[in-house]
């Protein structure tokens, strides 16, 4: 048996060789030549007569039997040897395991120690077990409880040992590729009407709805990604890193709606130094980095129109960190590049306000990091500049964020965001608008420019209690808006802001469980409610079971 990296079974053979060696040199011709007394029958010949009796075979056989102890004798000498390499490992895996058990902090089992080497290994008294040395741990304990450890760190030391072992990926430059993902079974009932079955993110008022509710699944949100580690260029360790998924539309024929179109989630390349990385592509909003914990909600994030400013933008940025013992400070700054809301179905793409400017946002974050394992924090104040251009106007968009992620006790987390500005809505967080037809000149020349001159104000908070490695709740509230009075307005200007949302509103709670470190289950409740324009308020309710294959 093999434990340790070392084989057990060899131990017992070369015990088993030293003994049969002691009794060949105890009780065979060995012992006849350690002893004082004559080993001749009485009344044989002595002398030179005895020698000459005794002839050749005598000579013969002592040189056989000198032959066979040095053979022995060697065997025992690497036996010993083996024997105390042996030793030597124990001792420093034994070492390792305790210095793993230090760093983890978690209560287990110690491992027994090895017992002290005799200075004296053929001493009577070695063979007698000390009770100050523990002794060594049986092939049969070690297999009982390998190594010793919690469940979860030997779970994770196979996951790596599996991860090293496994199949490569390679790539035309050699370069290390990793693949990874998820595939995701949602399955959910609704109440009410909303936006989007698969993923709803504001209720629909309706007079005459068609039913009640709904019923029905999806792997829509399936995602895959690809990371590469690069070369080191200028000192900065290069890599990239691409996901996507299934959620880019609905293709047209028999169980389109149970397919999906792929679509880019976020496509990213890096240039990370000691102090200061430089991070370009498709990329989470940097002033908005947190993301609420949710398998219902994997395509569009948590709260995505009720206060979470998640929209994926191509963007350019720089970041600095400064340490500080515990603590860490960090600086961004950068640009991005929203496109607008994608309202239609079209081959191609037309400048969004944002692009028409010819300009970019300009934003900058800054925050203070504490690196505890137990009680980590991170607050962050981020400010934006938003430049439009309409067919007639220029209107500068403005926008000021906080975001938080802290402990308030051992198992509870705390989590969030808040923002307030003009303009904002190209990153989510308020209910899209009633966009129409590309035709409809009135809507872009005088109601959109009115919109974007409104105060947005939304935010959303999560609380995460992790029971253990494997269970966690979650439970979070959202909300995001316009200022209604200012949408009662504008009004007038078109018809399609009669079913404008001028906020909504979100509630989740969920379950999440991960039985093996490729398997999780959670189950959810959200609840959505939002408030028109007319005064009209529409509620409704989604409960949903997730179960995704990590790889």
């Amino acid at each position: 048996m093999r434990a340790f990296g070392w084989d057990w079974g060899r131990v017992p053979a070369a015990a088993l060789g030293a003994v049969l060696c002691l009794a060949l040199c105890g009780a065979g011709p060995c012992q006849a030549q350690s002893s004082g007394q004559s080993n001749i029958p009485p009344g044989a010949p002595s002398g030179a007569g005895a020698a000459a009796a005794a002839g050749a075979p005598a000579a013969a056989d002592s040189g056989d039997l000198n032959s066979r102890l040095e053979k022995l004798s060697e065997s025992l000498q690497v036996t010993r040897a083996e024997l105390a390499e042996s030793r030597a490992e124990v001792r420093e895996l034994h070492g390792m395991v305790q210095q793993l058990i230090a760093a983890s902090g978690t209560h287990v089992v110690a491992i027994p120690g090895p017992a002290a080497t005799p200075a004296n290994p053929a001493s009577p008294a070695s063979a007698v077990p000390s009770a100050a040395a523990p002794p060594y741990a049986t092939p049969a304990e070690v297999q009982a409880n390998p190594a010793q450890l919690t469940q979860d760190d030997w779970e994770l030391t196979n996951a790596r040992i599996d991860e090293q072992a496994q199949d490569k990926v390679e790539t035309r430059l050699k370069y290390r590729l990793k693949v990874s993902g998820i595939v995701l079974f949602n399955a959910f009932a609704v109440t009410g009407q909303v936006d989007n079955l698969d993923v709803p993110t504001a209720a629909v008022y309706s007079e005459n709805p068609q039913s009640g509710g709904s019923f029905g699944g999806s792997l829509r949100q399936s995602t895959i990604g690809l990371t590469g580690i690069g070369p080191e260029i200028l000192g900065a360790k290069t890599s990239g890193d691409i996901q996507m998924d299934f959620f880019g539309g609905l293709p047209v024929g028999y169980g389109g709606g149970n397919s999906g179109v792929a679509r880019l989630r976020l496509v990213r390349l890096r240039m990370d130094w000691k102090n200061s990385s430089i991070i370009a592509g498709l990329d989470v909003p940097f002033f908005s980095p947190n993301v609420p914990t949710s398998y219902m909600s994997l395509a569009l994030p948590e709260f995505a129109a009720s206060g979470n400013l998640w929209a994926w933008t191509p963007s350019i940025r720089y970041e600095h960190r400064y340490s500080e013992g515990r603590e860490q400070y960090k600086m961004e700054a950068g640009i991005l590049m929203p496109g607008g809301y994608g309202a239609f179905f079209s081959g191609a793409r037309y400048p969004g306000a944002v692009e028409a400017s010819r300009q970019p946002v300009y934003s900058v974050r800054v925050s203070a990091n504490r690196t505890d394992e137990v009680h980590p924090i991170t607050v962050g104040a981020s400010g934006l500049y938003i430049p439009m251009r309409f067919s007639n106007v220029n209107i500068s968009g403005w926008g000021a964020l906080a975001d938080w992620k802290f402990a308030i006790a051992p198992h509870a987390e705390l989590s969030g965001a808040f923002f307030v500005g003009k303009g904002l809505d190209s990153f989510g967080g308020v209910p899209v608008a009633g966009y129409p037809v590309t035709e409809d000149v009135n809507y872009y020349a005088l109601a959109e420019p009115a919109i974007e001159r409104l105060t947005m104000i939304g935010g959303w908070t999560q609380l995460k209690i992790p029971i253990d490695v494997r269970n966690e709740f979650n439970v979070g509230a959202g909300t995001g808006g316009r200022n209604s009075s200012g949408l009662g307005a504008i009004e007038y200007y078109n018809q399609y802001l009669q079913d404008f949302a001028a906020r909504n509103q979100s509630l989740f709670v969920n379950y999440i469980v991960k039985p093996r470190s490729d398997l999780v289950l959670s189950v959810e409740y959200r609840r959505l409610r939002t408030y028109q324009i007319s005064d009209d308020t529409a509620s409704a309710g989604q409960i949903g079971f997730a179960v995704g294959f990590l790889f």
